[in-house]
């Protein structure tokens, strides 16, 4: 049971009920004419073939194309595929394998009406399930206003004219499932748990107790290393004692890394209560970020950057490789940073930040109503858009319903913005920066901002993309830092930037889990499944 996660599992399919033989009752040309004239009726046909009418029509009736089912293995192949929904992300009893088991059967006993009814359903849910899998089951904004990507389209027609040139229809399907890498180790790692699952394979459970370090003694142990040993972070030899030795203690840090722990080594509560979540709670959280990438662009760019906010990294890619990997900061529970996707558009040395209506009104109108000049020496107050004095304003006769006043804050070393910040123009008002702050990244979940991104290195992305793309140099850049003057600096070519949420994916340390920091998992989980997790 070793390293189960880091094989090539393949979970069978469920045994049919009985072999879908390739045999027609009617023949193909009696199939074909009885397809046509159903859909060139103008009777309404039942829901599932009504949906994807026009398709069908022009598929079958115009493109002329002949019965793709009827007669072959392919039903059973399709079947097969339905019932092991699981392996794509996706929940088998949304489709109705019953029902098309009988419709296969009824074609191969009765007539022609028979096998058109039948081909016209199976063609019907394939393109069901081809949508499912392209572009998820349930629309992003109606499972969470802070999620800005609109719905994608799936091409009814293109879909059947793609499965008419596919001789096996269960691989054909894959054709419409995304392409990259983050969805495809995902399904990978579905398949491993769910092997596991299969397998009734029994999950060790670890007690809480006191806090354990390396050297001490524990009854605990051995099921730590059990349970280690499951997940592939132990590799050493299996043993009954009580001891935390220094490998395990190694194989605790490989796991406090892989989900997003305090990496010491030391078995506290949080390690422990990661430890016990079951392989199905975890199936159930790949399948959600599944679906998340399925509402992604089909293309992320060739070089583009990747933010995700439950992992709190920023990851800059081009091609194939890692440029560049870094820890953020993202905006607190009760300021959400929103997931998504833009472009990189210029880079602002010794930016001036201009202070957000909610934050002039909340936090800074207060400390200027008992001294007016508290924020003089680092901000500039506009009235009406024009610089005015701050001695000049009776703050006691303002409030969040009526402030027409804006704060901006000059460049220097207690800037929010710190020396630099990477912008992608939204509607949102999101981008990314340096802080003064810089104490937040120690903590091992970095939800602090208002919203922004802060960067942990960001003098080195600076340095990087802008010595890549322009040519500048580092003494020129920090040249331009020493003066703090504001320096606005175009990229030749936007880069993609897109801001995700996965609290399940893979990195170079193996398999990686995130808790639900904002809660997305949960309001996605009651979408496709009806109910929240536990």
């Amino acid at each position: 049971m070793r390293k189960w996660l880091q094989r090539g599992c393949v979970v069978l399919g469920l045994a049919m009920a009985g072999p879908l033989m390739a045999q027609a009752a009617a023949p193909p040309a009696a199939i074909k004419s009885a397809v046509s004239a159903t859909l060139s009726g103008s009777a309404r046909m039942p829901l599932p073939i009504e949906r994807v009418r026009s398709a069908l029509a022009a598929h079958y009736v115009k493109g002329g194309a002949a019965p793709y089912w009827v007669g072959s293995n392919r039903m059973q192949q399709f079947l097969t595929r339905l019932q092991n929904a699981t392996l794509d992300g996706l929940d088998p009893a949304a489709y109705p394998v019953d029902a098309l088991r009988e419709l296969a059967a009824d074609a191969q006993s009765g007539g022609a009406e028979e096998g058109a009814k039948a081909e016209l359903y199976f063609s019907a849910f394939f393109v069901a399930y081809a949508a499912d899998l392209k572009i998820g089951r349930v629309s992003p904004q109606k499972v969470d206003p802070n999620l800005f990507r609109n719905r994608k389209t799936i091409d009814a027609l293109r879909v059947l004219t793609e499965m008419q040139k596919q001789p096996d229809a269960g691989k054909a399907l894959s054709l419409f499932e995304p392409r990259n890498n983050h969805y495809q180790t995902l399904k990978r790692m579905l398949r491993a748990y769910t092997r596991v699952i299969n397998e009734g394979l029994e999950w060790p459970v670890i007690g809480q107790g006191d806090s354990l370090k390396p050297g001490g003694s524990d009854a605990r142990v051995p099921k730590i290393r059990e349970l280690l040993t499951f997940t592939g972070d132990y590799d050493g030899p299996d043993s009954a004692s009580p001891k935390y030795d220094s490998s395990l203690f190694e194989a605790v840090k490989k796991f406090q890394n892989r989900h997003g722990l305090e990496a010491k080594g030391l078995l506290g509560k949080q390690t422990v209560t990661a430890m016990n979540i079951k392989p199905r709670e975890r199936q159930r959280q790949i399948i959600l970020n599944m679906e998340r990438w399925r509402w992604m662009p089909d293309q992320l760019g060739e070089e583009h950057f990747l933010v995700n906010i439950a992992g709190f990294e920023l990851e800059w890619v081009q091609g194939k490789s890692e440029r560049e990997r870094m820890n953020v900061v993202v905006g607190a529970v009760a300021t959400q940073t929103p997931e998504f996707s833009d472009e990189l558009e210029y880079v602002e040395l010794n930016p001036t930040w201009t202070v957000p209506y909610s934050i002039a009104t909340k936090e800074m109108l207060p400390k200027l109503k008992s001294d007016p000049y508290h924020y003089a020496a680092e901000f500039e107050l506009f009235a009406n858009g024009k610089l005015a004095d701050w001695g000049s304003v009776n703050w006691a006769a303002y409030g969040s319903g009526q402030f027409p006043f804006t704060f901006r804050q000059k460049p220097g070393p207690k800037n929010a913005l710190g020396r630099v910040k990477f912008m992608l123009p939204n509607a949102h008002n999101i981008y990314l920066h340096d802080t003064p702050a810089k104490d937040k990244f120690a903590n091992s979940t970095r939800a602090f901002s208002h919203g922004c991104i802060r960067l942990s290195r960001p003098a080195d992305l600076a340095f990087a993309l802008l010595g890549d793309k322009l040519g500048m140099s580092q003494t020129l850049i920090e040249s331009i830092w020493a003066n703090q003057q504001t320096k606005k600096v175009v990229l030749p070519k936007k880069i993609p930037i897109h801001i995700v949420y996965s609290t399940a994916f893979a990195t170079s340390r193996g398999i990686e889990f995130r808790s639900d920091v904002y809660g997305r998992d949960r309001k996605l989980e009651a979408a496709l499944f009806g109910r929240p997790t536990s």
